[in-house]
Parts: C-alpha cells; sequence; structure tokens
C-alpha cells in the first residue's frame, strides 16, 4: 500500500484525530478511576473490609495490564481504530451492567472485563498517531491526548463522587456510561480510518521477545523499578484518602472529598513543565526534583490541616507528573535498541503500580491508619531514589 501523506496543525483531519483521541482518552480514564472515591461506600453498601472495597481499582489495572499486551499485539495486525472504536463500547457496557448488581464480586469481575477493553486505546492511539500525523505535529497531538488521560482521571474521580453524594453511586456509573456513549457516538463520526498502517507479521512471540529483551539490561529495570515504585506510592495516598477525609477530626462529606481530586489538574500541566525545565537543566535533575517535591508533598498530608492537606496532595500531583513524564523519557534514552518494546515495558510497570498501591497497601491501612499509609509512600521513593543514584555512582566509577 502506498504511504500517503501525513496530516499536520493545518489540516482538518488533524483537528479530528486530535479532539477524538483526546475525547476518548478523557473517557477511558475517567471510567479507569470513578471508582476511588466511591470506595467508602462500597464497604458499607456490601458489608466488605477496605481491603476488598480497593479490588474494584486493582483488578480492572490487572485487566488493563493483560489488555495492554494482547490487543497490543493485535492492533499491530488489525489496524488502530478498530481497537480504539472497541475499546470505548467495551468499557461503555458494565457502567450500565455494574448498577444492575447487588453482587460486589460481580461488579469485580465486570471491572476486570471493562479493564481489558480500555486497554484498547492505549494500546492503539499511540501508534496511530505517529502513523497519521506529521513529525512536527505530533508532539502537539500526543500532548493534548497525554493531557486528556490526566484531565479524564480527574473528572472521573470529580464527578462520581459528587453524583454519589448527591444521588448513589449507581446514578453516577449511569451518568459515566450516557457520557460514554455521547463519545463513543462522536469518534465514530470523526475519527479517521487509517491511511499509513501496515500489517505487522511478526509473531506473538517476537513482539514478547523485544518486551523482554530489556530484562537483561539490570539499569533499565531499575529505572522502569522507579515508575512503579512512584505510581504505587502515589495511588496509595489517593485511594485511602477517602476513607481519611471521611473518619474524625475531619468527617466531610463525599462531595467535599471529591473536590479534592482537582488537584490532579497540576497533571494536566506537569508533564509539559517538566519537558521545559529538562531542556534547561537536564533531565536527571529534574527528575529527582520532582521525586522530592513528590515527597514533600505527601509528608504534608500528616497534617491534621485540611488546607494544609490539600496543598500537600497538590505538591504531590506536581511532583509525581514531573517525575513520571521524566521516568518515562529515562526509558527510551536508556534503551539502545526495541524502543516500543521498553515503553511498552514501562507502561505495564506503571500499571502493575497502580495495582500495589490500590490493594497492597491495605496492610499499611489496617495496621496503621492513615499515618502507615502516607509514612509508607513517603519513604519507599526516597529509599528507592537512594539506591538508584547509588547504583548510578557506582556504575559512573566503573565506566572511569
Amino acid at each position: 500500500m502506498e504511504r500517503q501523506k501525513k496530516y499536520n496543525m493545518r489540516d482538518l483531519y488533524f483537528w479530528k484525530i486530535t479532539v477524538s483521541l483526546t475525547l476518548a482518552s478523557i473517557f477511558i480514564f475517567s471510567g479507569m478511576y470513578a471508582v476511588q472515591p466511591l470506595l467508602p461506600i462500597f464497604v458499607d453498601d456490601f458489608d466488605i473490609s477496605v481491603s476488598e472495597s480497593t479490588l474494584t481499582l486493582s483488578v480492572m489495572v490487572i485487566g488493563l495490564i493483560i489488555g495492554l499486551i494482547i490487543l497490543g499485539f493485535f492492533s499491530d495486525r488489525k489496524g488502530r481504530t478498530l481497537f480504539v472504536k472497541a475499546s470505548l463500547i467495551g468499557s461503555v457496557i458494565p457502567f450500565f451492567l455494574i448498577p444492575m448488581t447487588d453482587s460486589f464480586y460481580f461488579i469485580v469481575f465486570l471491572r476486570f472485563i471493562q479493564g481489558f477493553a480500555l486497554a484498547g486505546l492505549p494500546a492503539a492511539s499511540l501508534a496511530y498517531l505517529n502513523e497519521e500525523i506529521d513529525h512536527r505535529s505530533a508532539g502537539v497531538a500526543t500532548a493534548l491526548y497525554i493531557s486528556g488521560n490526566a484531565l479524564g482521571g480527574m473528572i472521573g474521580r470529580v464527578a462520581t463522587g459528587y453524583l454519589a453524594d448527591q444521588f448513589s453511586w449507581q446514578i453516577a456509573f449511569y451518568v459515566l456510561a450516557l457520557i460514554g456513549c455521547f463519545i463513543t457516538l462522536l469518534v465514530f463520526l470523526l475519527l479517521p480510518r487509517s491511511r499509513n498502517f501496515e500489517t505487522s507479521n511478526l509473531t506473538f512471540k517476537k513482539d514478547l521477545e523485544g518486551m523482554l529483551f530489556h530484562l537483561k539490561d539490570p539499569f533499565l529495570l531499575i529505572i522502569i523499578g522507579m515508575g512503579v515504585v512512584l505510581q504505587f506510592s502515589f495511588t496509595s495516598v489517593w485511594t485511602y484518602l477517602p476513607f481519611h477525609l471521611q473518619g474524625d477530626p475531619f468527617s466531610l462529606s463525599l462531595t467535599t472529598i471529591s473536590y479534592t481530586f482537582f488537584a490532579y489538574g497540576l497533571g494536566v500541566v506537569g508533564a509539559p513543565i517538566a519537558g521545559w525545565f529538562s531542556g534547561k537543566l537536564g533531565l536527571k535533575k529534574v527528575r529527582i526534583t520532582g521525586i522530592l517535591v513528590m515527597i514533600l508533598g505527601i509528608f504534608l498530608t500528616f497534617s491534621l490541616s485540611v488546607t494544609v492537606i490539600v496543598v500537600g496532595l497538590c505538591i504531590t500531583c506536581l511532583g509525581f507528573f514531573v517525575a513520571h513524564s521524566l521516568t518515562a523519557a529515562s526509558v527510551t534514552e536508556q534503551a539502545t535498541h526495541h524502543k516500543g518494546g521498553a515503553s511498552s515495558l514501562y507502561l505495564v510497570a506503571y500499571y502493575v503500580g497502580v495495582t500495589l498501591g490500590s490493594s497492597a497497601s491495605g496492610p499499611l491501612w489496617d495496621v496503621g491508619d492513615w499515618y502507615g499509609v502516607v509514612l509508607f509512600a513517603g519513604l519507599l521513593p526516597a529509599g528507592y531514589l537512594a539506591f538508584v543514584l547509588f547504583i548510578q555512582k557506582n556504575r559512573s566509577q566503573l565506566r572511569e
């Protein structure tokens, strides 16, 4: 097939692609994190433990990780737009079904299916952008798409928390389902067909080998491990925050708690800020600064003042998104071959961190309440950063 000229920002189709994928990203990531403010409600409504309630997030992310690997493979062979559209449909349907059941573990099962389905978007979208958008305009399209990730996560948390408090969590899910139907319709109408897609002839084994090739590089694995650690700490703070703020001495309503998720807005600007400063000061220095800022923000949430906690959450978000974006950049910089496999491996590791932060932190909450969670969430990245700097220093000495 003859390759077609790629779209740039002056083309209408550039904006059709960018708007479609950004809207899809907003909905997909809204759906992913919509349950976070609802966890205390699930505990009361289904008479389950705090740790059990977090399965609605962690099990969904397990489905997402499996989906990234499998759907990424099929996307390279069957096309991009098919999986973007199927991802949206597969993500909407569970939002209609979940409110109809009174079985918590059936909800968990539906969330697993939903996680697998929504993986189609991240598995196909960046490759689609790279194939259809001119490289000089691809940065704008990619930035808007990634901003949609953070914006969607924020909207999902705030909207479901507010709607659940004012009406019910079932109504919140129905509203998300209807919004998803509207966005799905727009994507079907706007998203152009692929013009430059080329079918991959590699076997699934070869695809996996491209990803697993990097397991032989211990220094790359250390950087990828930082992604797991950052997301572990970040997710654990946000997962158990609603339980903390609903209890003494705060006794905040779910609506008020949902407003704290507006701190995620700093994620929309965090990545561009990181990119600009890293160009001026160097990637490593800005990444380390981002990690230290995140740690500071986490420890500020020890406060008994809601104002200080909110400030701490804002600082945590800013530091996390700076550190995360530059850690992802460090992965592709460190990888000398199979850069796509390295990025995929980092993405899988990133979501492993989400799973661990949402459910593996349960014992910390059971033993030490909020202070146990925060202490671990702050010390873990600090300890890992010290470990990374020690390894890198020794590596530099060996090279000299």
